[in-house]
C-alpha cells in the first residue's frame, strides 16, 4: 500500500518528465516504481531515516531535473534495490531491457569481492564507474543523483561514516562534476561536504555571508539598474541578476589568500545573459567603458572554451566607491551548458543523433577516462584521476592554430602526448613560439608549440619527473614497461644461450619445442615469457638448462671461488663496459661502490634492471653471490669522453676558506662536483663528502694526491657511498 507522500512523489516525477518530454511513454517508469515497491516489501530496508520508496523516487526526481530520458530515470529508480542486492541484474535486464540492465549494472558498486582494505574497494568502484562512463555518460548521471541524495540525508549516518562520505565527495564527486561542467552539482557537493567536515566554520561563514549579502544587495541592485539602463539604450536585451558565491568557494579563498571574509571582494557577483555571442562582447565593452577593469581578471572562455564546453566572459571591475564586482557574460545556451555541463548535451532528444559539438565534448571525456584503463595499481589509478580532476589548466596552440587544454605546469612532452601517443614517444625536442626550448619548459597560456620527432626514438625514464598530465605519464610508463620487457627478453635469451654453450648444447634449443615444454613446467604460456623471467632474474639460466639435460648428466654446481676464478677480468686502458659474450644488454653501475675504469669489476643479473656492475671487492657483491648463477663476466671497453661518478670523503681542520681551497683543486683537475655534504665534528675538524665525476681510476688517484697535499687536510679516501 503506497503512502500519500509516495503518491505525491510519483505524480511529481511524472509531471516533471512530461514538462520536458510531453510525448514520452511513462509506462516503464510506472512499472519500475511498482517493481521497486514490490522488492522493498519483501525485505526490511537498512535504516535511512524515511520511507525507502521515497528515496528511490527522490533519486529519480534529481535525474528528471537534469531532463534525462525515460531509460535513465528507470535505471535511477532501480539503482537502490540493485545496489543493496535485493534485485538481480539478470532479472532487471529481462523485465526492463538491455539498456536499463547496462546502466544499473555499471552504476552499482563492484560485486562483493575480497579486498585487502576498504580504500582499495573504493578505488575499484570508481574505476568501474569511470570506465563505464566512457561508454555511456548516463552512468555518471545516475551515480551523481544517488550521491547527491545521500549527501542531503547525511545526518542519518554515524559520525565516522558522515566524515568518510563527505571527504569522498570533496575528493572525487565535486571535482568530477566540475570536470564535466555541471556547475550547480559541484556547488551542492562542495557546500554539503563543507557543512559536515567543518560544521563550526560552515555555520560561522553562513552567518557572515548572509549579513554581507544584505549589506551589499542594495549596492549590487544599483549596479544592475545602471548597467541595464545603458544596455537598453544600446538595444541589447538581456537578463541580469546578482548571485552569491557558494560557501566552500568563499572559504577556500579566505584560506588560500590568508584573508578574512571582509577582504573577499567578490562574494556577490553579477551574471548577464544575452541573446547572441556578439552581444556578449558588446556588453563587455560597455562595462569596461563604465568601470575600471582589474588587470589580469579578464577571461575569454567564449573564444577559447573549456574542454567540457563551458563558455563565458568573466571580468572583475572596480565600481563606484572602490567596490569590486565580478561579472559573467554569456548567452542562454552558454548558461545552460555552464550550469548543467555535459548533462546539457544529454537532454531528452527522442534518440536524435548528437551534434558535432556534442561529439567533440564526449570525445574529450572518453580520452581522459580511457587513459586509466592500463593502470592496474589502485593508488596509481586514483592519483591519475585526482591529477586530472584537480588540475588547473593552461591553453596552448598547435602550429595550425588548434587549441589544446593541459594541466598547469605541463611541458612539451605533455603537449606531444596530447597530440598522439606516437608523437609523444618519438619526441626529441620542441619549439615554443618559434624558439627551441628544453623539454622541461613549462608551457604558458597562449604558447604555440611545435614538436620535433625522430622515428625510432623512445621516452626516457626521466620524463616521468617532468611530465604533468596523466595521459603522458601513463603512456610513458606503458612504453618503458614494454621496452624493459624487450630488454629482459634479449638479456634472458643471451643468458640462456651462454649457459647452453657452457653445457655443450646447441643455442638453437632456445627456440625449440623442448624448451616450450620446459616453459610449461615453469607455468609459462610461451618460451618468450620464460626468457623474460630469466632476464628479470626470477629464474636462472642454470635452472632452465638443468631441465633440458638428462638427469645423470646435470652439471655440478661450481663453488663460489671457482666462479670468481672464471670471472677474472683484464684491466683495460679505456672506459665503458661490455658484457662478455652478449651485446646491447641493459646494464647500470651500482651506486654502492661507483666502479671506475681501472677497477676490477663483476656483473650481477638483477631482478628487472638488467646487469648491475660492481667493483670486485664491493661488500654488497659478496653478500649477493650466494645466488652465483646470476654472476656474469663483464669488462671495460673504450668509450670516448665518458665520465664516471665516484664518492670521496675528506677530513680537515675546520678553518675559514677550506671548502674554497678544495673546490679550487677539483676545478684545476677538471673534476665536476655532482653533490656535496659537509659538517663539523669534534676537536675542530670538518668533513666533506663529495660525489664527483672523473675519467677513470688513474684520474681519481691523481686528484686524491693533490687534495691530500693541501694544508689543513688530515685524510682523503674513496668511499663506497655518499
Amino acid at each position: 500500500m503506497s503512502t500519500v507522500a509516495e503518491q505525491v512523489s510519483r505524480k511529481q516525477l511524472s509531471d516533471k518528465v512530461k514538462s520536458y518530454a510531453p510525448d514520452a511513454d511513462l509506462t516503464p517508469i510506472k512499472k519500475a516504481c511498482d517493481y521497486v515497491a514490490d522488492m522493498l516489501n519483501k525485505q526490511c530496508r537498512p535504516p535511512f531515516g524515511d520511507n525507502a520508496m521515497e528515496q528511490s523516487l527522490r533519486v529519480a526526481l534529481i535525474l528528471a531535473e537534469m531532463k534525462v530520458d525515460v531509460t535513465t530515470i528507470v535505471a535511477g529508480l532501480l539503482y537502490e534495490v540493485a545496489e543493496d542486492g535485493r534485485a538481480r541484474i539478470e532479472e532487471i535486464r529481462s523485465l526492463f531491457g538491455e539498456d536499463v540492465g547496462f546502466l544499473v549494472s555499471n552504476t552499482t558498486k563492484v560485486a562483493r569481492m575480497e579486498f585487502r582494505e576498504e580504500a582499495q574497494a573504493q578505488v575499484e568502484n570508481f574505476r568501474k564507474m569511470l570506465l563505464a562512463m566512457s561508454k555511456d555518460i548516463r552512468v555518471i548521471m545516475i551515480r551523481f543523483a544517488a550521491h547527491l541524495h545521500l549527501m542531503r540525508v547525511l545526518e542519518t549516518l554515524s559520525s565516522p561514516e558522515r566524515v568518510r562520505v563527505a571527504r569522498e565527495t570533496l575528493d572525487i564527486y565535486a571535482p568530477l562534476a566540475n570536470r564535466l561542467g555541471i556547475g550547480w552539482l559541484k556547488i551542492q557537493f562542495e557546500d554539503l561536504a563543507f557543512k559536515h567536515l567543518l560544521p563550526k566554520e560552515f555555520r560561522d561563514l553562513e552567518k557572515k555571508v548572509a549579513k554581507r549579502k544584505k549589506d551589499q544587495q542594495s549596492y549590487v541592485n544599483e549596479v544592475i539598474e545602471t548597467i541595464k539602463e545603458r544596455l537598453d539604450k544600446q538595444g541589447i536585451k538581456c537578463r541580469i541578476f546578482g548571485r552569491v558565491k557558494h560557501y566552500y568557494g568563499i572559504y577556500q579563498k579566505t584560506k588560500s589568500h590568508r584573508i578574512p571574509l571582509e577582504k573577499v571582494y567578490d562574494v556577490v557577483g553579477v551574471r548577464i545573459i544575452t541573446r547572441t555571442q556578439g552581444e556578449c562582447y558588446a556588453t563587455l565593452g560597455i562595462i569596461h567603458g563604465m568601470y575600471t577593469p582589474v588587470p589580469g581578471r579578464l577571461k575569454d572562455f567564449i573564444g577559447a572554451p573549456k574542454s567540457n564546453g563551458y563558455q563565458s566572459l568573466q571580468t572583475t571591475v572596480i565600481g563606484t566607491g572602490g567596490e569590486r564586482v565580478e561579472f559573467q557574460i554569456r548567452t542562454e545556451e552558454m548558461d545552460q551548458v555552464a550550469e548543467h555541463g555535459i548533462a546539457a548535451h544529454w537532454r531528452y532528444k527522442d534518440k536524435e543523433p548528437l551534434s558535432e559539438k556534442d561529439q567533440a565534448i564526449f570525445s574529450s571525456l572518453r580520452e581522459m577516462i580511457q587513459g586509466y584503463q592500463d593502470l592496474q595499481d589502485s593508488r596509481d589509478f586514483l592519483n591519475s584521476v585526482k591529477g586530472d580532476l584537480f588540475s588547473h589548466v593552461v591553453y596552448v596552440f598547435t602550429p595550425e592554430g588548434d587549441l589544446k587544454e593541459l594541466p598547469t605546469g605541463s611541458c612539451p612532452i605533455d603537449f606531444a602526448y596530447r597530440i598522439h601517443s606516437d608523437v609523444g614517444n618519438q619526441c626529441v625536442g620542441a619549439r615554443v613560439n618559434g624558439k627551441i626550448v628544453p623539454l622541461r619548459y613549462k608551457l604558458q597560456h597562449g604558447d604555440t608549440v611545435e614538436i620535433i620527432t625522430q622515428p625510432g626514438h623512445g621516452p626516457s625514464r626521466d620524463w616521468l619527473k617532468i611530465a604533468k598530465s596523466s595521459k603522458a605519464l601513463n603512456r610513458i610508463r606503458a612504453w618503458l614497461k614494454v621496452d624493459e620487457r624487450n630488454r629482459s627478453l634479449e638479456l634472458g635469451t643471451g643468458l640462456l644461450e651462454r649457459e647452453l654453450r657452457k653445457n655443450d648444447l646447441s643455442p638453437k634449443l632456445a627456440k625449440s619445442d623442448k624448451l616450450k615444454e620446459v616453459a610449461s613446467q615453469f607455468s609459462f604460456q610461451s618460451i618468450d615469457e620464460l626468457l623474460v623471467a630469466i632476464g628479470y632474474g626470477k629464474y636462472s639460466a642454470r635452472q632452465v638448462v638443468n631441465r633440458l639435460l638428462p638427469a645423470p648428466a646435470k652439471s655440478e654446481e661450481k663453488t663460489f671461488p671457482e666462479q670468481l676464478e672464471k670471472a677474472k677480468v683484464r684491466r683495460p686502458e679505456r672506459k665503458g663496459v661490455k658484457i662478455t659474450g652478449l651485446d646491447h644488454l641493459l646494464y647500470h653501475f651500482s651506486k654502492c661502490c661507483y666502479p671506475l675504469p681501472g677497477d676490477e669489476i663483476a656483473g650481477f643479473v638483477t631482478r628487472g634492471r638488467g646487469v648491475a656492475v660492481h667493483t670486485r671487492d664491493c661488500p654488497n657483491l659478496n653478500l649477493i653471490t650466494a645466488d652465483k648463477d646470476r654472476l656474469i663476466d663483464v669488462d671495460w671497453e673504450p668509450v670516448e669522453g665518458q665520465s664516471h661518478p665516484v664518492s670521496i670523503k675528506i677530513s680537515a681542520r675546520d678553518k675559514q676558506g677550506m671548502l674554497a681551497s678544495l673546490s679550487a683543486v677539483l676545478s684545476s683537475a677538471k673534476v665536476n662536483i655532482i653533490r656535496l655534504d659537509s659538517g663539523s665534528g669534534r676537536d675542530s675538524t670538518a668533513y666533506f663528502n663529495f660525489l664527483l665525476e672523473v675519467q677513470d681510476k688513474k684520474h681519481l688517484e691523481s686528484v686524491l694526491k693533490k687534495l691530500g697535499e693541501l694544508p689543513g687536510v688530515i685524510r682523503v679516501q674513496r668511499t663506497r657511498k655518499i
